[in-house]
């Protein structure tokens, strides 16, 4: 009987169509569409939105400073559809705002950005009041201030002081906004302002609250603050919910969350007839490189002004998933393609999986690149990784075919250079975890990445550096339970990596047991 004859037709079709369902599975389940309330319609607005005019190429570091006209009035416009008013965070640039939006309808609750400069904080406070008195129609409050406690940058008598004067000078209600914390850590700043503008993002906590115990968490603190400081009006001046990035405790982000939590918010508010003020109006991807991917991420619409599905509509955490899964099945394709004819009936059933779970690593991978990766170096390291699983995918595939001619070439080349390849792996690991463990706050977990890899060398050891391969195998390992303690055992993203560098671990480990030739 010939070699040809002996070729395992059935099973290995029968594996490349369980190994395409699945694939299929994976990229349809992310991407599946969830039907949920609405909470804005064409004839129902909602309150007020956080609105800060940059494109998707702009940041307020940029100098020189220079906002663009026909991008403010094309975003009022759109907001003008679903909101009642806006909300601003400094006068700089922004002097065209109450003009703008008079001509479409829209109220504003208007700003200026307090700092430890005070210079700074002149130019901001006059242009304030400028603005306020001369716009009394659109000018419906004034917030001196955002944040500036947290950060430190003055102290609640030099803030109560700042408020005074603007009080003595706008007829508008004056207020100042400020995570809800900082308003009881401050009880001085309460007397001196008109409403109290709390900030109430359950995400963001010290103590992270997830998405099923998000809304009651906000209506706990409201109730205690309209308790508290009443008579005096609580604004809810910033709530919402990342639809990108890494999972804090039980707090996941993702556009269906963030759809969740907002129209929940929205009718609850409603309900019980709160003021409010939804962050934001638009992704703003400059915030990502001091907040990681999440910081980029809190818009209703993204950062080209398409609709993310938040307020109303059916709502999916990837929309795209078709061109995801397309780019997958020609990975997979082009993978069995490589290897040609399986070596053997095992081998005819494990080239399909393998090549499904490469396409889905490189494309959930690619995924979290496309969102996460804020500067050159970063997206230097991703294509370096994609690079690094298409090899190990290349690898692992020509280790299962019938070798032959040009395939037996290329499998020596890689095959002699395996242990390359595992320690540029394990060297990619040690550094993820380090990051995760030391300074773990705004970065996102990458098992998408060294999934692959480690699968492939531990099933498939190959001889490495064996210094090297002991220090990548230790930093790995006696990272896991340091990241797991940091991220508690209620974060699954952080015990998908903990599973990843385990696997990874274990390759590393059985590589030091291969004799070098």
């Amino acid at each position: 009987m010939t070699a040809q004859a002996r070729f395992p037709v059935l099973p290995y079709l029968v594996a490349c169509l369980f190994a395409l369902l699945a694939l299929a599975g994976l990229w349809y389940g992310l991407g599946k569409a969830e039907i949920l309330p609405d909470a804005a319609t064409p004839t129902h607005k909602l309150q007020c939105a956080s609105y800060t005019p940059f494109d998707k190429d702009q940041s307020p570091f940029d100098q020189p400073f220079a906002l663009r006209p026909e991008r403010m009035d094309a975003d009022l416009a759109l907001l003008a559809t679903r909101f009642h008013c806006i909300r601003t965070y400094s006068m700089t640039g922004l002097e065209a705002i109450p003009e703008l939006a008079r001509k479409h309808g829209l109220k504003v609750m208007l700003g200026a950005w307090v700092n430890a400069n005070p210079l700074d904080n002149r130019t901001e406070i006059d242009a304030l009041i400028e603005a306020a008195n001369a716009y009394p129609d659109v000018v419906q409050a004034v917030i001196v201030g955002n944040e500036t406690l947290l950060r430190k940058e003055v102290t609640g008598a030099q803030l109560a002081k700042l408020i005074g004067e603007v009080q003595s000078q706008v007829k508008q209600p004056v207020t100042y906004a400020d995570v809800w914390e900082f308003w009881l850590k401050h009880p001085e700043v309460a007397p001196a302002v008109d409403f109290l503008t709390i900030h109430l993002l359950p995400y963001w906590e010290d103590q992270p609250t997830g998405i099923d115990a998000a809304l009651a968490h906000v209506a706990e603190i409201r109730q205690v603050f309209g308790n508290k400081f009443a008579p005096k009006d609580i604004l809810i001046g910033e709530t919402g919910w990342p639809s990108e990035g890494r999972q804090r405790e039980t707090a996941r982000p993702s556009r269906v969350n963030e759809a969740r939590f907002i129209r929940g918010f929205v009718a609850m508010a409603e309900q019980n007839g709160w003021h409010y003020n939804l962050i934001e109006a638009f992704d703003q991807p400059w915030k990502r490189e001091s907040e990681g991917a999440m910081g980029g991420y809190w818009g209703l619409f993204d950062a080209d002004r398409q609709d993310k599905g938040v307020l109303a509509g059916p709502v999916s955490n990837l929309p795209y998933w078709p061109q995801w899964l397309g780019a997958g099945g020609l990975i997979f394709l082009a993978t069995l393609l490589l290897a040609g004819r399986p070596a053997s009936t095992r081998a005819a059933l494990l080239l399909p999986l393998l090549a499904a779970l490469g396409a889905g690593c490189i494309g959930l991978w690619g995924e979290m690149a496309r969102v996460t990766s804020r500067y050159f170096g970063e997206w230097l390291w991703a294509v370096l990784l994609v690079g690094l699983n298409l090899i190990v995918l290349a690898h692992g595939a020509l280790a299962l075919a019938a070798k032959q001619g040009w395939r037996a070439r290329l499998f020596a080349w890689l095959d002699a250079r395996g242990g390359w390849w595992l320690l540029a792996a394990g060297f990619a690991a040690a550094v993820m975890m380090l990051s995760l463990v030391f300074d773990p706050r705004y970065r996102c977990f990458p098992s998408a990445a060294l999934l692959l890899p480690a699968m492939v060398y531990l099933c498939r050891p190959v001889a490495a550096p064996r210094r090297e391969i002991a220090v990548l195998t230790l930093i790995v390992g006696a990272g896991i339970a340091p990241q797991l303690y940091q991220e508690t055992l209620l974060n699954l993203q952080a015990i998908g990596w903990a599973l990843v560098s385990l696997l990874m671990v274990a390759a590393l480990w059985r590589s030091l047991r291969v004799r070098h030739n």
